[in-house]
């Protein structure tokens, strides 16, 4: 491809109410993703107007906002939508069908979810006048009954999310894990474990695991927890990067992840960092990810940009109009509490969780150029989404002045060896 192509991305649109007429922060957001004839986001809500139940789980909120709120996603210029998330199922096979449909009325090209897992990994392309662009979307956050269930010539698939699914050990010392074994021994822990295994039900592949309860542990040379990607989900996704890369020019692919690194939030987890090179190594261009709701760093990897995570763009997780009973019963209120009584509970009426933590309500928009499948240019527009506003208008993005933003990114970046420096008064990458 010796064309340049221009894409634009931002990490999660949690859009639950409609944009304003006029709205002067809006209109610099949107000359700024014009310069880019590509323009992700990833859609965190279901959007239907309550077609489907709620599940008994969620991935948090159950997150839905009616489907007019695709209008504004279209007014900022998007027309690349990943949505394999742990919200995707919030409103059950309902919601997620209802969402395709309105997300197809509304002409997005979007991946990640579908009616069975061959549907739901599937690329996507966007037909653009500098090439054609493939996208793939994946989650390793969900419920595993959210997981898109495969066909068989014999039975239906399941309707679900792409899944990334992973794997975890914990290594410790030898007398640590006798420690561990005399404990399963004298509580029980290991019975249903133990049981399985005589009927067949479960079997281990690795005889030096020892599974305690549902966890799996090693004797190893350190004390540490290792994470890798599953085999067959990676295997999968790598099958149809490879589809992609011969019918497309650009293959995108988009992580949604809550994962981390030990307690680090801002970290990714290994498993991640494993998943991201690999899709590259297998022809991906770029691999944009979000999920914790807040930055982290950037790392170019054969020149082409792994995005770990691009915090927020539009976030408004808490004007959603009704929320089931579930929701209402982790904070022990009755039928008599409204909605804004339970956003009211969860925040202790704004001063806890997300809404007093300024990392929430700050990101970037990175828009890079890419030349014969590797990037060329890369630059940074910071965003902040109003921490000091009511709930009633916090969430929307606003083009930021702050420094901070920028620096604060630097060293999430520095340990992969990114230089992000300031040139003509903008920032961008050190390629």
């Amino acid at each position: 491809m010796s064309e340049e192509i221009t894409i634009a991305a931002t990490g999660d649109s949690f859009i639950t109410r409609r944009l304003a007429e006029n709205d002067e922060d809006s209109k610099v957001i949107i000359d700024v993703m014009k310069q880019a004839e590509v323009r992700f986001t990833n859609l965190e809500v279901t959007t239907h107007d309550f077609e489907g139940y709620p599940s008994a789980v969620s991935g948090g909120a159950w997150a839905v906002a009616h489907p007019s709120v695709l209008e504004d996603l279209k007014k900022y210029g998007f027309n690349l939508l990943a949505w394999a998330t742990n919200h995707a199922l919030d409103f059950s096979f309902g919601g997620l069908e209802a969402t395709e449909k309105y997300l197809n009325d509304h002409g997005f090209v979007h991946a990640g979810a579908g009616s069975n897992l061959a549907e739901a990994s599937q690329p996507r392309y966007l037909e653009t006048s500098s090439g054609r662009v493939a996208i793939i979307s994946a989650t390793s956050t969900f419920h595993e009954s959210w997981r898109a269930g495969e066909q068989r010539p014999d039975m239906l698939g399941r309707p679900g999310v792409n899944p990334l699914r992973y794997n975890v050990e914990y290594h410790v010392t030898e007398d640590q894990m006798d420690l561990l074994k005399r404990i399963a021994e004298k509580t029980s822990i290991n019975a249903v474990n133990n049981l399985h295994a005589k009927l067949g039900i479960r079997t281990n592949s690795d005889e030096n695991l020892f599974f305690f309860g549902v966890y799996n542990f090693k004797i190893g040379d350190q004390e540490q927890q290792v994470t890798t990607p599953n085999k067959k989900d990676m295997n999968r996704i790598l099958n149809s990067i490879s589809e992609a890369k011969r019918q497309a020019d650009i293959v995108l692919v988009s992580i949604h992840s809550h994962e981390m690194s030990g307690d680090n939030l801002e970290e990714p987890p290994q498993f991640l960092q494993e998943f991201a090179r690999n899709c590259i190594d297998g022809g991906a261009d770029s691999i944009i990810g979000h999920g914790p709701h807040l930055l982290r760093g950037i790392e170019v990897y054969r020149n082409r940009p792994i995005f770990y995570s691009l915090g927020n763009f539009i976030f408004q997780n808490d004007t959603m109009t009704k929320q089931p009973t579930e929701f209402y019963d982790k904070f022990s209120l009755d039928h008599s509490s409204s909605v804004a009584d339970l956003y009211d509970a969860r925040t202790s009426k704004d001063t806890k969780g997300f809404v007093i933590d300024d990392k929430i309500w700050s990101s970037i928009i990175p828009i890079w150029k890419m030349r014969e499948g590797e990037m060329i240019e890369l630059e940074l527009y910071p965003i902040e989404l109003g921490v000091e506003k009511p709930r009633s208008r916090r969430g929307w993005p606003k083009l930021s002045k702050r420094q901070d933003i920028l620096e604060h990114l630097r060293k999430l970046s520095l340990p992969y060896g990114t230089e992000i420096q300031v040139k003509d008064g903008k920032w961008s990458v050190l390629l």
